[in-house]
């Protein structure tokens, strides 16, 4: 049974609750201009999270149509199978028009060099995607990032610029005074436009409840077996297995954020609601990023030159 509120949590989920609904319009109003503003957009989903609250905005942007605009899904070959058997659930469910753009196929082309085999495909997503880009010549894919995730998000615009090279120049970025976009764009260029810039994570929490969002279950406090590793839960997957003398648990976990499954840790939790999680959330001392991805632990000049070479 989760212990009360305390006075400061209760009046930040009174805050929260406040703010969910100018949090949304936002969010379809950017929608609503990408709809208008791009002849080819696409919607970037990972089909975690922060990804499948955007795809519920879209399609509720898009009522009482269809969504006018494909879904695409940069798959590395190493993710969570529930998080695949979820996608094709739900691109049955809701009719999706998915593009799924494969890392193997970039290594198979030689576009993507791996260093050995058990290299994690994370960062080499960003080649497929460009690749991606340039065979379905998108000009504008909605992405689920938001600027409280980590420092280089921070400085994304809205409407954030690619050129043709779809690199990033975090210095030459339009501004974007009274909510005035800027969406003009050159031959091969392209836009990243992200609708939940604003959101934080209690935000993305409190509209699933509100919403009843559907996501994969390992969301949700399970059972899993894991081994500690430099302060984290590593999950032990086929593409994960454990170490030389690394003790297998088993232990009660959540995923806060899902990705490639090498880079991607668990904690420690009974939540199996999102109002539970709510209350987690609230008296979380680690941002869910800082907590969970192997791979952020690079130095922000090291994800903010990832972001610069096309990731998400």
């Amino acid at each position: 049974m989760n212990a009360p509120l305390s006075a400061a949590a209760a009046a930040a989920l009174a805050a929260s609750e406040a703010s969910l609904e100018a949090l949304e319009h936002e969010a379809i109003a950017i929608l609503w201009e990408t709809f208008g503003a791009f002849e080819r957009p696409a919607l970037l989903c990972s089909f975690g999270k922060d990804s499948l609250v955007l795809l519920h905005l879209a399609r509720k942007a898009a009522q009482p149509g269809r969504l006018p605009l494909p879904v695409l899904h940069v798959d590395t070959g190493h993710n969570f199978p529930e998080v695949i058997a979820f996608r094709d659930d739900l691109v049955h469910t809701f009719g999706l028009d998915l593009r799924v753009a494969l890392v193997e196929e970039s290594i198979q082309r030689g576009t993507v060099r791996l260093a050995h085999a058990d290299e994690s495909r994370n960062r080499h997503q960003s080649v497929t995607l460009l690749e991606a880009v340039a065979r379905h010549r998108f000009d504008a894919l909605l992405g689920g990032a938001r600027r409280d995730e980590e420092k280089a998000r921070a400085k994304e615009r809205v409407f954030s610029h690619r050129d043709r090279f779809g690199q990033w120049q975090p210095r030459l970025q339009r501004p974007e005074f009274w909510d005035l976009w800027n969406t003009r764009h050159g031959t091969g260029e392209h836009f990243r436009v992200f609708p939940l810039s604003n959101w934080t994570e209690l935000d993305i929490w409190r509209y699933i409840e509100r919403e009843g969002i559907a996501l994969p279950p390992i969301y949700y406090a399970h059972r899993r077996a894991v081994v500690e590793r430099n302060g984290r839960l590593v999950p032990i997957t086929p593409f994960t297995p454990p170490a030389a003398g690394e003790r297998v648990l088993e232990r009660s976990v959540r995923f806060r954020t899902v990705g490639d499954a090498t880079c991607t840790c668990p904690v420690e939790s009974t939540a199996s609601t999102a109002g539970e999680i709510v209350a987690e959330t609230l008296t979380a001392t680690v941002s869910e990023r800082g907590a969970t991805r192997m791979d952020d632990q690079a130095s922000e000049t090291a994800m903010e030159r990832r972001k610069r070479e096309g990731y998400f």
